[in-house]
């Protein structure tokens, strides 16, 4: 016995003519009187005695009826329902330090005013956690900086940033202790220094695990050099602050530091052939499903669900 057997119960009782229930779905008239048939056969009972070229329920057709007729609305229901819950429920996303500082609340916002009715939830952690949060599916998909390394995740960019050197205006490079010996100074413009005398410096870095302390120790290594590691932090707020206080340099996203350069606060260290650009990228587990909350959300950052 199958929903459609039940479809075309209803539609008989309901129209009381074989004929009229079949041109009702269209279907052949053979077809309904076979349904019906097969139906009684399944329940071994009679549903309806044909009498006169008429039909007429049986005590057993009348029980039927209100079951079947509600299993056929709640059936009716569904379907038209299940084409809208990928647009409904909840959204968990996971999200990399700059990401969630300056792009993610404009995308939420803009996320509920298209969906209002999505509960819109956020983890904020390095790149290397977003990975395994989406690889145990604890999150539906998160933006990071720089690439994936699982070949169960999707990774797919949708914006390009890059990784900069920044000290305190007054810091002073090649003097040993800051601001106590002569050595090279920045400019309000900043300075321009070889990749060679940058890590002759000491650095304030975030964690290890993050996307950019990552991309930086990748580079380095390319050129079998080093840094000196003074302080690590998983707070670019404190990172910052260390450095405008001239305790040393840091790379840092453009994007975390453009407005503490534009106001003076920060000086960029222009470093001589060395330029080191990343891309920011949705990712996801390649067997996850992709709801239209979530292509919707991929469209908002510019990123294209693949």
């Amino acid at each position: 016995m199958t929903i459609r057997h039940l479809k075309v119960f209803v539609a008989v009782c309901e129209e009381g003519s074989v004929t009229k229930a079949a041109a009702k779905l269209y279907l052949a008239q053979p077809s309904v009187s076979q349904a019906i048939g097969e139906l009684e056969k399944y329940y071994n009972v009679k549903l309806f005695d044909r009498i006169a070229k008429r039909l007429y329920l049986t005590d057993a057709g009348r029980r039927l009826w209100p079951y079947a007729s509600h299993i056929i609305s709640s059936f009716r229901e569904m379907e038209e329902g299940i084409t809208r819950w990928g647009d409904a429920g909840s959204l968990s996303i996971g999200c990399s330090v700059t990401i969630g500082n300056h792009l993610l609340a404009g995308w939420l916002a803009a996320m509920r005013r298209e969906k209002p009715e999505v509960e819109l939830r956020v983890q904020v952690c390095n790149s290397a956690q977003l990975e395994r949060l989406v690889l145990a599916n604890d999150v539906d998909f998160a933006l990071i900086e720089g690439i994936s390394h699982s070949d169960q995740i999707v990774n797919v960019p949708f914006m390009e940033d890059e990784l900069v050197a920044v000290c305190a205006p007054g810091y002073v490079f090649g003097g040993g202790e800051p601001g106590r010996r002569h050595g090279t100074r920045p400019t309000r413009l900043g300075v321009s220094l070889t990749l060679a005398e940058v890590l002759g410096e000491p650095f304030l870095m975030r964690e290890v695990g993050s996307g950019s302390r990552e991309i930086w120790e990748s580079a380095l290594r390319l050129r079998d050099m080093h840094m000196n590691v003074a302080w690590e932090s998983i707070s670019t707020g404190a990172i910052k602050s260390g450095v405008m206080q001239g305790l040393g340099v840091a790379v840092l996203p453009l994007l975390l530091v453009k407005r503490e350069l534009d106001e003076g606060a920060l000086v960029r260290v222009n470093i001589k052939d060395f330029e080191i650009k990343r891309k920011l990228a949705v990712i996801y587990h390649k067997n996850k499903y992709l709801t239209q909350t979530m292509v919707a959300f991929f469209r908002l950052c510019g990123a294209r669900a693949t």
